[in-house]
């Protein structure tokens, strides 16, 4: 089943690279208390989201926060060291939150998983942004397959 607005985030463990290495973050204790812009994305690295949606909420994270988000997080069915190198690569600093769903659990949790295996990917997320308080789903906008929209920094600060 999908998550929908008024959902409560289901409990599942994420995982973000640290100096120390990799960390695990459960997803009651990273949303608990804070408004938090997240989207998803099928893959790093992965053209539209190298080339558009992560460099969007990067240029836009001040707007963002200017509307009273706590953090922005980007999370993708990668490993957290996958994840760490895009960030860097990217240079997202302190601007957005890099999370690691290695195996899937958050994607599979909140409904939102798809079948990438025609392009050799596997599961994976469907491209998606959320804003969400104390754990609580307030908006959701998931894309359809092949379309970069409702998921962009920029429908999402007009939704602020």
């Amino acid at each position: 089943m999908t998550i929908k607005v008024g959902d409560k985030l289901p409990s599942v463990t994420l995982t973000q690279a640290t100096a120390e290495g990799p960390r695990p973050v459960g997803s009651d204790e990273f949303f608990a208390g804070k408004k938090v812009a997240l989207f998803a994305v099928p893959g790093a690295f992965t053209p539209t989201c190298s080339a558009k949606h992560l460099p969007g909420f990067k240029q836009l994270a001040q707007d963002i926060r200017g509307k009273g988000v706590d953090v922005i997080a980007c999370v993708s069915v990668n490993d957290a060291f996958v994840m760490r190198a895009w960030g860097e690569e990217q240079a997202v600093g302190e601007d957005i939150v890099m999370l690691a769903d290695g195996n899937g659990d958050f994607t599979k949790a909140v409904g939102l998983e798809m079948d990438g295996s025609k392009f050799g990917m596997g599961l994976r997320s469907q491209r998606y942004s959320m804003v969400i308080e104390d754990g609580v789903v307030k908006e959701l906008n998931v894309e359809q397959p092949g379309e970069f929209k409702v998921s962009a920094a920029d429908y999402l600060v007009a939704q602020l």
